[in-house]
């Protein structure tokens, strides 16, 4: 190939890289604001699902707690996870009735899984629900049946721990079968919840 061809195939690839730069910046700047109301409209109605009683919620100053919090839960036996977002749930009359924090365990099977957790004012777990988990359908995704979720609901103890010998108290969690690591996971995630709502905010 001539020095002259070489050159106009390299200016040629470079027009087509150039042009499907803008393409895919301009697909970019139109699926951003819908991908950010999408992402909005599922953390609401987390919210809301987590702490039914509440109408509104506020971040507050909860967000300067975050660095102090993620420091303190990275010494506790929760695995790798962190506190991401925490807003304080408030009823119609404006009375706080607890909050919402949400964590991210990166321990998953499938990667990291997200878990927005409702407490209550007195400390109790009143639900937790799902951001964010990629896990394996047919085992890890059965975390998002109601049914196993419905098990940290209704307790107050200050961390859950996973069994695969049936629950016997109100601490303990049975462990999805043939997917201990995403029970763990997701447990180590609202564990963290727990510790910050508890150690965090009240103290």
């Amino acid at each position: 190939m001539s020095k002259g061809g070489f050159m106009k195939d390299a200016m040629i690839l470079c027009a087509i890289t150039l042009v499907a730069g803008a393409c895919l910046g301009g697909v970019y700047e139109v699926t951003k604001g819908p991908i950010e109301e999408a992402n909005m409209a599922a953390k609401a109605a987390a919210y809301q699902a987590v702490l039914p009683e509440a109408s509104t919620f506020d971040k507050g100053n909860l967000a300067d707690l975050m660095d102090s919090a993620n420091a303190q839960i990275a010494g506790l036996n929760y695995g790798n996870v962190t506190i991401d977002e925490a807003v304080m749930a408030m009823d119609g009359s404006g009375a706080e009735v607890g909050y919402v924090v949400t964590s991210t365990s990166n321990d998953g099977y499938g990667g990291a899984i997200t878990v927005s957790v409702g407490i209550q004012a007195d400390g109790t777990v009143s639900g937790i629900e799902f951001l964010t988990i990629t896990e394996t359908a047919g085992l890890g995704m059965n975390a998002q049946k109601p049914e196993w979720k419905a098990q940290y609901g209704g307790k107050n103890v200050d961390a859950f721990s996973v069994t695969k010998n049936g629950a016997s108290s109100d601490n303990e969690i049975n462990a999805i079968s043939g997917a201990t690591i995403t029970s763990n996971a997701v447990t180590g995630a609202v564990n963290a919840a727990v510790y910050f709502a508890k150690n965090c905010i009240t103290q």
